[in-house]
């Protein structure tokens, strides 16, 4: 566990430095929200306030894309040469990917916390219940862990920071093809089964329906399934490869 706090305040410090990529994360769900809200708002009708419906979306295409970012600090570890000296310490693999995933989920929460701030500030009115708050959040936790992961993964498996960053755009446009930003019935048929049947519109529909007091139906479970099978592969996978590039 020692190793694991240490290899957290690493990634964070890390983080810290990076002063553009902090800007970025910051400035990103600014940029996202207003957008989406004042350049397109005009033009989709969602039933009500735009605002209401596509703040939930652009939280988790924010998570997503701050969550990509954790393969490209694993590739640079992977390809500079620290993972040698690590070793040498006893530093395992889990707390160095682990390092990173966690230094990711708090990256992710302060943007998170930064796209309700501009959401309540250009109207964004949530109905939720203390419950509902904690709930919303656990999902949408659940998801920068899997995401996070994968992203480690794609790290791994990559032989450069560039390769890696690559996959963030990857991340960025997956949730376009779902319910974050238009109803899924205004999709093209052909395009309409895979919105439904995709991990993010399950978290989407389950955080909109939280924070709005809605009922949320089978999204919930459905999203939580998705994360945890993500999780389970990517954790899974990430400790063969990273044994296999450390040896």
């Amino acid at each position: 566990m020692s190793s694991l706090a240490t290899m957290i305040g690493r990634c964070i410090r890390l983080t810290r430095r990076d002063v553009d990529a902090m800007i970025m994360s910051l400035m990103l769900p600014i940029m996202m929200m207003v957008l989406f809200v004042y350049l397109f708002g005009g033009a989709i009708q969602t039933g009500g306030d735009y605002v209401t419906y596509v703040a939930p979306g652009v939280l988790l295409l924010c998570t997503a894309w701050g969550a990509a970012q954790t393969g490209v600090g694993v590739a640079s570890d992977m390809t500079n040469g620290i993972v040698d000296r690590f070793r040498s310490m006893d530093v395992s693999g889990a707390s160095l990917l682990g390092g990173h995933v966690m230094a990711s989920i708090v990256k992710n929460i302060a943007s998170t916390v930064v796209v309700i701030g501009v959401a309540l500030l250009i109207g964004f009115r949530p109905k939720a219940d203390l419950l509902g708050w904690l709930s919303a959040a656990g999902i949408l936790v659940a998801f920068i862990l899997a995401m996070s992961w994968l992203s480690a993964l794609v790290g791994l498996l990559t032989k450069s920071t560039d390769a890696a960053a690559s996959f963030a755009f990857v991340m960025m446009f997956l949730p376009y093809i779902s319910s974050a930003f238009v109803p899924i019935h205004t999709l093209p048929s052909w395009l309409q089964g895979v919105a439904r049947n995709q991990p993010c519109t399950a978290i989407i529909e389950s955080v909109r329906g939280l924070l709005l007091d809605r009922p949320v139906g089978d999204h919930a479970w459905i999203g939580l399934v998705w994360s945890g099978g993500i999780l389970l592969v990517s954790v899974t996978l990430a400790a063969v490869f990273f044994q296999r590039r450390a040896d």
